[in-house]
């Protein structure tokens, strides 16, 4: 049984929280937030530290005597391109740039685990502390997977945890199988031919194609009968030809995000999306260009490690939520359930807490203990 007596200094912990909280970093740009966890880490002798890792990725290792399970646990390095609004000491410095998701706070949460490995030290196994770059762009765990340093620090299972707003807090969230949707940005660039606009007879405009491109993509989630579960396709972003009133469109783009709860149906979406954009570019005689981006498959959560979780959740006497459904957004944990057994739990942050993305969001210190706790239980539970 674990002792759940021991302390964590949480006073050194907040100050490293508003620390990050204050120079937050977007996606792919996040040296200076490695850096500082890097300085953190290195005054409690971990084993090894991993830098670099697809991209700013830093791995803080633990390692036993003894051969034994590797555990890894992740969080992640970004901040987002939003202006804050809160006015409090440790506000962001950087116009257009904060941490409006809690980044800042699930790197904390693990960063916590640093001082309770170095004084516990583990027997057997290896523990992986993942600080991941770029998961709100759904590029970071990717790379990560991809990159050759990563070779060595591959896990036998993987963790990690997402503040929700809307629950209370400390209040432990889990749900086997899909955690969180799937998504993908999909990018349409529709080739036609100018003309006057006085003449548009004699150009190819674009704009009908728009139209009926919007029209036909909005309805495949209803009208696509193999879909099995819950899909969704948004218009996010439309562009026809310039600004010049003399001038008929021969440029267009349009953008829209996919999301399902699962992988199978993201694919029957995206089959379906390209062949429908395909067959009405042919219809009005116009060139097409079709790519994706910000590709996050579903999350989906190893069954017995949801019940290390609940497990680690009762023993620190946290209260359990088991959702009934996946959440709608997207998370890139995914590419890590798909290759490794684990499992991505929520960590209630105050039912009036404002929403994740949110320009007054602040990641509420009163959770972290709680965070750490569970991680470091589920810790003791596998290498036990």
């Amino acid at each position: 049984m674990l002792n759940n007596s021991f302390k964590i200094p949480i006073t050194n912990l907040v100050k490293l929280r508003k620390e990050i909280h204050r120079y937050p970093e977007t996606a792919g740009k996040e040296k200076q937030t490695a850096k500082r966890i890097i300085t953190f880490a290195k005054k409690f002798n971990p084993s090894k530290i991993v830098q670099n890792i697809g991209g700013n990725g830093i791995a803080v290792i633990f390692e036993g005597k003894n051969d034994g399970p590797v555990i890894m646990i992740r969080c992640e390095l970004d901040a987002l391109p939003i202006s804050e609004t809160n006015k409090f000491k440790h506000h962001s410095t950087k116009e257009n740039v904060s941490h409006k998701c809690g980044h800042d706070g699930h790197m904390t949460i693990v960063s916590a685990l640093i001082p309770l490995l170095s004084k516990n030290k583990i027997k057997k196994g290896k523990v992986i502390l993942l600080y991941q770059p770029a998961e709100e762009t759904g590029e970071g765990a990717e790379r990560i997977l991809k990159d050759k340093k990563s070779g060595s620090i591959k896990p036998d299972y993987i963790f990690a945890l997402h503040n929700l707003p809307g629950f209370k807090k400390k209040k432990i969230i889990v749900r086997k199988n899909e955690f969180a949707a799937a998504s993908k940005g999909m990018i349409i660039k529709l080739k036609g031919k100018t003309s006057h606009a006085a003449e548009p007879g004699k150009g190819r405009n674009p704009a009908p194609a728009v139209a009926e491109i919007i029209q036909k993509l909005l309805a495949i989630p209803k009208t696509l009968k193999k879909l099995k579960d819950f899909s969704l396709i948004t218009t996010i972003h439309v562009k026809v030809g310039e600004r010049a009133f003399g001038t008929s469109a021969g440029y267009a783009e349009v953008m829209f995000t996919l999301r399902s709860f699962k992988n199978d149906d993201m694919k029957a979406l995206t089959d379906v999306a390209i062949k429908k954009v395909k067959m009405i570019s042919k219809k009005y005689n116009l060139g097409n260009k079709i790519s994706f981006t910000e590709e996050f498959p579903a999350t989906v959560n190893d069954s017995s490690c949801v019940e290390i979780v609940k497990n680690s959740a009762k023993e620190n006497k946290l209260n359990i939520h088991i959702n009934k459904i996946p959440f709608r957004w997207s998370e890139d944990f995914g590419h890590f359930t798909n290759h490794f057994k684990g499992a991505l739990f929520g960590l209630g942050s105050g039912k009036k807490q404002p929403a994740l993305h949110n320009p007054d969001y602040d990641f509420p210190d009163e959770i972290i203990e709680s965070g750490t706790r569970v991680f470091y239980s589920i810790i003791k539970k596998i290498l036990n």
